[in-house]
C-alpha cells in the first residue's frame, strides 16, 4: 500500500495537514543521536573544563528550548503545548561518544516527534559550538525518532535501534 504523503494538497502544494477533526490523545516521542568527540573533548566535558561553561547542563537547556520552538523551524509543523520535555546525556568514555536523548509529550491532535528530533539536534549542535575550540572534528551522526506513542497511528519502535 502506498503511503500518501499529507503536506501537499491535489495539485502539489505545500500545506499544513489539517488537524481539527483529530481527537486529542497523550503523545510521546523519544529521540538520540550522538556526537562523536576527540579525548581532549571528553575530557574536558567529564571535568567541566570547558571556557565556555557547563557542556552539558547548556545542552539540555538548549534541546528543551529547541523543542518548544519547533513550529518556527519547520514550515508545516504545528505549534504544539508541551507538557513534559527532558534531554539527558549518555557518555561512552571508550568510544568518545556523547548521547543525547529527548523526550517530548504533549496532549493534543498531532505528534511531537519533530519536536523530540529538534530537541536532540540543537543539543548536539550546542555540545559541537561549544567543544569546537578544543576541536573542529566532532561529527554529529545517528539522528533518529527511537519511539512515539499516542494518535491514530499508534505506537511506533524503531526496529533499527531495537536493542
Amino acid at each position: 500500500m502506498e503511503e500518501k504523503l499529507t503536506h501537499f494538497d491535489e495539485q502539489g502544494n505545500a500545506i499544513m495537514v489539517d488537524v481539527s477533526e483529530k481527537k486529542i490523545t497523550d503523545r510521546i516521542a523519544v529521540a538520540k543521536g550522538k556526537i562523536k568527540v576527540n579525548d581532549k573533548v571528553m575530557a574536558a566535558v567529564l571535568d567541566n573544563k570547558v571556557e565556555k561553561g557547563d557542556v552539558l547542563g547548556v545542552a539540555r537547556v538548549a534541546g528543551i528550548m529547541a523543542v518548544k520552538q519547533t513550529s518556527h523551524l519547520i514550515p508545516m509543523c504545528h505549534p504544539l503545548f508541551i507538557s513534559k520535555c527532558s534531554v539527558d546525556f549518555e557518555l561512552d568514555k571508550e568510544n568518545k561518544e556523547i548521547y543525547a536523548v529527548c523526550v517530548a509529550k504533549t496532549s493534543g491532535k498531532t505528534g511531537v516527534e519533530m519536536e523530540a528530533l529538534t530537541g536532540v539536534s540543537v543539543a548536539l549542535l550546542t555540545i559541537y559550538d561549544m567543544c569546537k575550540a578544543i576541536d573542529k572534528t566532532m561529527e554529529i551522526s545517528d539522528i533518529h525518532l527511537e519511539s512515539k506513542k499516542g494518535g491514530k497511528s499508534g505506537d511506533f519502535y524503531n526496529p533499527n535501534y531495537i536493542k
